[in-house]
């Protein structure tokens, strides 16, 4: 399997005063959007977002994304090695995902053609 980035996810009270931060941290553009109820920020590696605790609690159970080079191919091997499929591989707006718990317990969001 082959990772070629890792995103980290960051519920923050104030996404105005982060994405300031983060920006000027990493010097590369933001990108704002919404998701399930959240507002959210990408900025180099960081996704910053911050909303209902609700939306959040379920988003923020992700500790990040990795991208993958194939979805299929990484899942299987994931769970070959002990990892539990928790979402299988699915068609999003933003490409295809699954979400998969690590044998240590960390959750994680594979995306990947």
């Amino acid at each position: 399997m082959t990772i070629s980035s890792v995103v980290l996810r960051r519920r923050v009270a104030d996404l105005e005063d982060a994405v300031a931060f983060y920006a000027k941290l990493t010097g590369e553009p933001v990108v704002r959007f919404a998701f399930a109820g959240l507002a959210l920020a990408s900025t180099g590696p960081f996704l910053l977002f911050s909303g209902p605790d609700e939306a959040a609690g379920r988003f923020a159970a992700v500790a990040a994304t990795l991208t993958v080079a194939g979805l299929d191919a990484a899942v299987a091997e994931a769970t070959g090695a002990g990892a539990e499929l928790i979402a299988p591989p699915a068609d999003t707006p933003n490409g295809r995902r699954a979400v998969l718990r690590h044998p240590d317990g960390a959750v994680f969001e594979y995306v990947g053609p």
